[in-house]
Parts: C-alpha cells; structure tokens; sequence
C-alpha cells in the first residue's frame, strides 16, 4: 500500500485538476495517463464515466467499485454589461464557506480567474450587502465574480450562461497536517486516489470487478446511473467522505466509516457484513453512521432499481464541502479493506 507521503502526493496532484459537474476534460486526462501508467485498459462511455475491467476467477459476477470524479462549484447565470458575472450554484456549494478569493471560470476558449465577491465591509445600511453582515445568510445571488474585463472580451474566451467555476488554483494546493490532509475537493479526489490504489494491486479477483470513476455524481448520480443501467452489477460500493458532525457518532481517525442509510435510503445489510468481515480480517475497525443529508452513487443507483445490492464506504471527514480535512490513514484502510474484500467476496 501506499505511504502517507505518497498517497498525499497523489491526491494533490488530483486536487489539482479541475473537474466541476459535466466540466470534467481535465480529470480525465489525468486519470487516462494514470490508467495507462498502470499498464490497466480504460474505456469512457458515453456519460463520461472512466472505469477499469478486472476479470475474476468466476467471470459470470460482476461488481462495481465507483469513486466520482466531479467537484462542486458553481455555474454562470449571466454576464453583466459591466462585466461582473452571476454566479448560480452548482452541486452542494455555499459562496460563505468559498469566501472572496481567486476563482476560475472554465470558458469553451481560455480560462479566466477572477474574484468572488461580496462588495465592501465598511457601509451602512444603504448598501445591499450590509444585511450579510448583520441579518442574512449570504446566497449565491448576493455573489458576483469581479474579472475587471468587458463582457465582449469574457464572451470571446467562451464565458456565458451554462460555464462552469470552480475554486481557483491559486488557492486549491492541499496542506499537510501532520497525517492528515487539508484541501478543496477531498471529496472526491481522495476516492479516485483510493480507486487507483485498487487498480495498482487488484489482480484476479473472486469476480469481476469494474472500477469506475463516475461522472456528474454531484448533480443526480448521473454517471453511475447510466453505468448501472449497462451493467449487470450485482453490487457497488461507493467511495465516499463521511461528515464528521455532532449528530454522527463519527470520529476523525485512522477508521473508515460504513453508511447503514442516508437521504435516498438503505444500504443493504448483507453486502454491509461482507465488507465488515473483510476490514476484520485486516485488522481494520469500521465505524458506522446513519447519515441525513447526503446520497452516494451506491444509494441512487439501489434506490433507481440498477442494483440489487449497495454499500458506501467512506473516510470520516471534517468541513465536508469546504476546505475539508480527513485522516490519511482513513482513505489508506479503505483501500486496504477494498482490496481483501474483492480477492475473497464469494
């Protein structure tokens, strides 16, 4: 397995690589050149999904293994003739919790950086944003991005309605906490660093196994959604971050977490124990949590009827859909519990 030095590495060099909902070339790049490096055949179907075959020993049984591959960000509703640019929300983002900073604007011809923004502090009560200060939550239509140039300039380098924004990487590298990770978009990055781990070191499993890097999971799992739809899966786990939270008996350690429930329903017991009985064999202790506000390619593809059978393990991680924070001994154990459970699920 890897070292923490190198799975940190490797997660940054993910983290580095834009890739908001449907807006996902740069990912992709890096992940065929990862694939490639791994002497492993990649395919990308028609939603944009990259997955990876490995036949098993029984090659009538398949499962699936899905770490998405998009971020949250937002969207551009509309550029103004003064060149500032409306921003909607694109996935689970908040511009608080982004703060004013660089941004980058994914336009169909160049990148353009600007600032996201939410005018000055020091006004009265006579300027709009005065009730962020004292009575409001700050919504998206209170943001704007600040790029100090036209709008025929922002439309000539492909910037409209429907280009995607994303933090900028003047202020996306990740930071090293002793053995933890700090960084923008561990959700997902740290799952795709999981699924290239499985991809290094999965050789004959006991059935097949697809490991997929799915596309649009942040807007309505629309990636495992079509990849289910194709396959004849019989089971899929999805690589996930767990929220650490006052209402989960959740702890920020080296244990990944094993979802029981979340907000589109429930994970299926049996293949639940399954994974339980193989992080048991390599001395690994789940913790478990029942979660609300969330959803998992696993749980939307048992609920839409793809699968019969779900599961999502995740690493427990703090600021979820922030600047998050999480144990890199936690993605490591997933890894780890991953890889026995394919060489042994029977």
């Amino acid at each position: 397995m890897m070292d923490y030095e190198n799975l940190f590495s490797t997660i940054a060099e993910l983290v580095m690589r834009h890739s908001p909902s449907g807006a996902e070339a740069e990912i992709d790049r890096l992940l065929a050149t990862k694939f490639k490096a791994l002497d492993r055949i990649h395919e990308q179907d028609q939603a944009g999904n990259i997955f990876v075959f490995v036949e098993g020993m029984d090659t009538s049984r398949s499962i699936a293994i899905t770490a998405h591959k998009d971020e949250i960000g937002g969207i551009v509703k509309k550029v103004r003739d003064d060149g500032k640019i409306e921003i909607g929300k694109l996935g689970g983002s908040f511009p608080w919790v982004y703060g004013e900073g660089v941004v980058d604007l994914l336009g169909d011809k160049a990148l353009v950086s600007g600032i996201l923004s939410f005018g000055s502090r020091h006004v009265s009560h006579q300027s709009p944003q005065k009730v962020q200060q004292d009575e409001k939550p700050l919504l998206w239509q209170n943001a704007w991005v600040e790029t100090k140039r036209t709008k025929s300039e922002l439309l000539a380098s492909g910037i409209r309605p429907g280009t995607r924004m994303v933090v900028g990487k003047h202020r996306k590298t990740p930071f090293r906490m002793d053995n933890y990770i700090a960084s923008y978009t561990l959700d997902n990055k740290a799952s795709l660093a999981i699924l290239l781990e499985l991809a290094k070191n999965l050789e004959k499993p006991r059935v097949n196994v697809y490991l997929v890097a799915s596309a649009k999971e942040e807007v309505g799992g629309i990636g495992a959604l079509h990849f289910t739809q194709r396959h004849d899966i019989e089971s899929l786990i999805a690589l996930e971050i767990c929220p650490i939270a006052s209402e989960y008996p959740v702890e920020s350690d080296l244990n990944p977490v094993l979802l029981s429930q979340d907000g589109y329903g429930l994970y299926d017991e049996e293949l639940n124990l399954a994974i339980v009985d193989a992080a048991q064999r390599c001395a690994i202790d789940l913790q478990f949590a029942a979660l609300s506000g969330f959803g998992s390619d696993g749980s939307l593809s048992m609920k839409s009827g793809h699968v019969p059978r779900a599961a999502c393990l995740s690493f427990p991680t703090e600021n979820t859909h922030g600047f998050e924070i999480a144990h890199l001994g936690a993605i490591q154990s997933c890894a780890k519990v991953l890889l026995e459970f394919c060489q042994t699920e029977r």
